[in-house]
C-alpha cells in the first residue's frame, strides 16, 4: 500500500485496481480494513480503530483516495464533497478520436440499476457532470483510442464510463459500457489527481500519481 501522506487526522494512500474501498461482505481485499489494519499495527492501538471513509473510487478503478482519522476530519471533508471543493481528476483510454485540447463539459442525468450494478443515461437520474479534454491519440492494434484527462464535477455510479460510451467514446476494452475490444476487465481508468483542503491546517493539498505528458 502506497501512502502519500499522513497526520493524526487524515490518510493518503494509493487504490490498486481489484481492491474495494470498503467491504461488501465478500472475501475480497478492501481498502478500510487494510488501512485499519495498518494503523493498529503501527501504533499498537488497541481496540477498535477509527476510519471514515470519505469517498469510493470502484473496484476495477485505481488511484489516490483519503481516508479520515478523526470523526472532525471525515465530517469537514465530506462538506467539501457536498460543496464541489474536492478536486478529482481521471486518466481515461477511450475509444475513437478525441480532439478537444480544452475542457469540454459533459452534463447528463444518471440512473443507476441496482440488480444490474449499471448506469443508464435517464432524464429521471441525478445530474451528473464531467469536463474531458485530450492528452494524445493512438492506436491498440487496428483500434484508434485517445487518453483523456477527465475533471470529475459530480461523483456518480460508473459516472465516466457510462458518460463517455454515452456520446460514443466508451472505455477501452469496457464491454459492460458497450466496447467490443477485451482488456480481461482491466478498465484504464485511473483517478490520478486529488487535492482538497486540509480539514484543520486549512491548507491545500495537492497529490499526483503521475505526471502526466501532453501530445
Amino acid at each position: 500500500m502506497k501512502i502519500f501522506y499522513e497526520d493524526n487526522h487524515i490518510i493518503v494512500v494509493y487504490k490498486e485496481k481489484g481492491i474495494l474501498s470498503q467491504s461488501d461482505g465478500s472475501n475480497k481485499p478492501d481498502m478500510l480494513t487494510m488501512i485499519k489494519t495498518y494503523i493498529k499495527e503501527k501504533y499498537n492501538k488497541p481496540g477498535n480503530v477509527y476510519l471514515g471513509l470519505v469517498h469510493r473510487l470502484d473496484i476495477n478503478t485505481s488511484g489516490i483516495m483519503v481516508f479520515a482519522k478523526t470523526s472532525k476530519a471525515a465530517n469537514r471533508l465530506s462538506e467539501e464533497i457536498k460543496k464541489h471543493e474536492f478536486n478529482k481528476r481521471y486518466i481515461a483510454t477511450v475509444e475513437g478520436s478525441i480532439d478537444n485540447k480544452e475542457y469540454v463539459e459533459l452534463k447528463s442525468y444518471i440512473l443507476k440499476n441496482e440488480e444490474e450494478r449499471k448506469s443508464y443515461i435517464n432524464k429521471n437520474g441525478q445530474e451528473a457532470i464531467l469536463e474531458y479534454r485530450l492528452i494524445k491519440n493512438y492506436k491498440i492494434g487496428n483500434t484508434l483510442v485517445s487518453d483523456i484527462e477527465v475533471n470529475l464535477k459530480t461523483g456518480r455510479f460508473h459516472q465516466i464510463r457510462c458518460q463517455m460510451s454515452s456520446i460514443g467514446h466508451p472505455l477501452y476494452g469496457d464491454k459492460k459500457y458497450g466496447s467490443k475490444n477485451d482488456c480481461n476487465n482491466d478498465i484504464p481508468l485511473e483517478a490520478y489527481y486529488l487535492s482538497f483542503i486540509h480539514p484543520t491546517k486549512k491548507e491545500l493539498m495537492e497529490f499526483k500519481s503521475k505526471e502526466l505528458k501532453w501530445s
